[in-house]
């Protein structure tokens, strides 16, 4: 990271966002217009919900569909004038694929 390494902090960026949507909880559109303005809790916290915890594997999953998502992007970059974007979206993914490398995988 220290060399800025921009193919590899583009795809953690986004690996990290997308982990992190991933832990996020549906809300239940019923539970944001069952309180009256006057019932609404107050103070410090009322607002934070409990994120997901992800398993391993989910993790993985996520990892794999961004790598994915760039190598598909790629592909459909075959414009001599989108040369450089397929070949940074290809770096990225390989970045990812480097981190799945030692978690089985296979």
């Amino acid at each position: 990271m220290r060399a800025r390494d921009k193919a590899a902090v583009s795809a953690l960026r986004a690996t990290l966002a997308a982990l992190d949507n991933a832990e996020a909880v549906p809300v239940d559109e019923a539970d944001l217009r069952g309180l009256a303005l006057e019932q609404a809790p107050v103070g410090i916290g009322v607002t934070e919900a409990a994120r997901r915890e992800l398993s391993e594997r989910r993790v993985v999953d996520v990892v794999r569909a961004e790598a994915a998502e760039r190598l598909e992007a790629a592909a459909q970059l075959t414009a001599p004038a989108h040369a450089d974007r397929a070949a940074q979206l290809r770096a990225e993914a390989a970045v990812l694929l480097r981190f799945l490398d030692g978690h089985g995988t296979a």
